[in-house]
């Protein structure tokens, strides 16, 4: 659906252009950025690939594996009716962990093979209460470390691109709680209309 809405909208401007004779300048904005959006979509994958790079030694040196130790506890109160020992757990929790240090790439995986246990679980095409809180917990990601941001303020040299941090770790403790009360809200509410 969203490749259908980018064509349309590239058609229709377009045809727009066409139609007010700027055709020409739509041309030179397409071709005089090419160049920039090549480099910095090489910049961020270097940038991506330092950072998956640390987060495999860190795997491997146990602090993935301390850091979901830590937080099983809490996905288990986010996620009371997934089993205890479920393989689901684990990708939930290094999708989490991969969103905390700012990597949505490497996140989603984890959150698709997440997902996939989760259908398996509930045995139904429908979304299930787990799939829809990790919907919920995904979109709102809380981050620590926004790493994707960071490196677009390296590459474009901010005087501090290490600045929006705390800003972004606080942006995204609201909408992960906010994404988590809305979320149990809406459970609630249909929970009570369904035995209402």
């Amino acid at each position: 659906m969203v490749n259908l809405i980018w064509a349309f909208l590239a058609v229709v401007g377009i045809a727009y252009a066409a139609i007010n004779g700027t055709m020409k300048e739509v041309n030179e904005a397409i071709f005089s950025t090419l160049d920039e959006a090549i480099m910095i979509t090489l910049s961020l994958a270097g940038v991506l690939i330092f950072w998956l790079g640390l987060m495999k030694i860190a795997e491997e040196a146990g602090l993935l594996a301390g850091l979901a130790k830590i937080f099983r506890p809490i996905v288990k109160r986010i996620f009371p009716e997934i089993p205890d020992d479920h393989p689901a757990i684990g990708y939930i929790l290094s999708n989490m962990t991969a969103n905390m240090f700012g990597l949505g790439n490497a996140a989603t995986p984890m959150g698709l093979k997440a997902m996939r246990e989760l259908k398996k679980l509930s045995g139904s095409d429908k979304a299930s209460r787990s799939m829809i809180t990790l919907l919920a917990i995904n979109t709102s990601s809380l981050t620590l470390i926004p790493t994707t941001v960071l490196a677009i303020r390296m590459k474009y040299d901010s005087a501090d691109p290490t600045s929006i941090v705390g800003a972004t770790v606080l942006a995204t403790i609201i909408s992960t709680v906010a994404a988590l009360l809305i979320d149990r809200y809406f459970y609630y509410r249909r929970k009570r209309a369904m035995h209402g």
